[in-house]
């Protein structure tokens, strides 16, 4: 967990003892749930690397997934300008809303790491799983092998349609290629939050 930046004693926690809590996703950046912590929940949440909040109605501490599950792995905690908010990256165990829903906000869109992000959790679950009739059970079952022979197809036809004028047949190339891609990534281990830190480091 990384929390070099965030320095405890300078945090302005307002008249109550709170402060706001952004909880991000930390492979996608998407917006989570906002809450609030004060100065036990916020120790709790840098001790245990899992989520801790102040709940206004219950007037009481509580650990996100304690009775749901659905906890929340801290990988970052970051204070704004002000020092008045945090920003907390989190790998998501399950939904943050109590709804069910993965977010608690409804945003209508949805952004390509969002994507990518939903699509390896789902890949991850055809690895454990393996359920019957499934095409990426198949390639886990065939082996790294199979993987990287189909990598190495739709790379080849991306190339191809790539020689063409038309968008439609490079776009759809394109994403067989990252869905074979994202296979491999989670045969091999490799998270998605490894490969953005590597972007980013290129990046500068």
């Amino acid at each position: 967990m990384n929390t070099a930046d965030l320095k405890f004693d300078e945090l302005k926690f307002d008249e109550k003892g709170l402060i706001p809590a952004i909880v991000q996703d930390a492979n996608t950046r998407e917006v989570l749930t906002l809450a609030y912590m004060n100065r036990e929940s916020l120790a709790r949440t840098l001790e245990t690397q899992q989520t801790w909040f102040w709940s206004r109605s219950r007037n009481e501490l509580w650990h996100k997934g304690e009775t749901s599950g659905n906890t929340q792995r801290v990988v970052e905690v970051v204070a704004d300008c002000d020092n008045d908010a945090i920003v907390v990256l989190v790998e998501p165990g399950g939904p943050a809303c109590h709804t069910g829903a993965r977010s608690c906000f409804d945003l209508k869109t949805t952004d390509l790491g969002q994507l990518l992000a939903q699509l390896y959790e789902l890949i991850e679950s055809r690895e454990r799983d393996r359920p019957d009739d499934s095409y990426t059970t198949y390639l886990f079952e065939q082996g790294i092998d199979k993987i990287l022979k189909k990598v190495g197809e739709e790379s080849a036809e991306t190339i191809i349609a790539a020689k063409n004028e038309e968008a439609g047949p490079l776009a759809s190339e394109v994403s067989d290629l990252l869905y074979h891609l994202l296979v491999l990534l989670v045969a091999r281990g490799v998270t998605l939050d490894e490969i953005r830190g590597e972007l980013a480091r290129r990046r500068k």
